[in-house]
């Protein structure tokens, strides 16, 4: 799910946005679709696993599929050509990839929720194409 939409949604609660902008007159009709969106981000599921997120064609999740792995450093190749392509956007793919294989994709998944506490979100770190 994206956090940062989560967490906007969130904030714009808390200070009483979803309501509060029935007052300003800029915002009566330019709020509502806003916000109803937001709410539809904060709770997409962007699952490649699920095959509910990216492309419907994607060529990483074919191969996974292919290759019977759930994540791509399970496989023997990893980093093959079509994660380093994608890597040329996220700078740590790679490298957080080794690590999973490394500790086991269990305590990767408790670093990675350690990471998120501290404010870590890979999204802050994308290079857009």
């Amino acid at each position: 799910m994206p956090q940062q939409a989560m967490a906007l949604e969130r904030t714009l609660h808390e200070e009483g946005f979803d309501y509060f902008y029935q007052y300003v007159p800029d915002l009566k009709e330019t709020f509502p679709p806003f916000w109803r969106f937001l709410q539809d981000l904060s709770k997409f599921d962007c699952s490649c696993r699920s095959g509910a997120g990216g492309p419907p064609d994607c060529k990483i999740r074919e191969c996974a599929k292919s290759k019977q792995v759930t994540v791509c450093p399970s496989c023997d190749l990893y980093p093959c050509k079509l994660v380093e392509g994608l890597a040329e956007h996220y700078p740590l793919l790679i490298q957080d990839g080794r690590r999973m294989k490394k500790t086991r994709f269990e305590a990767w998944i408790k670093e990675q929720q350690e990471r998120a506490k501290r404010g870590f979100s890979y999204a802050d770190i994308r290079h857009p194409p």
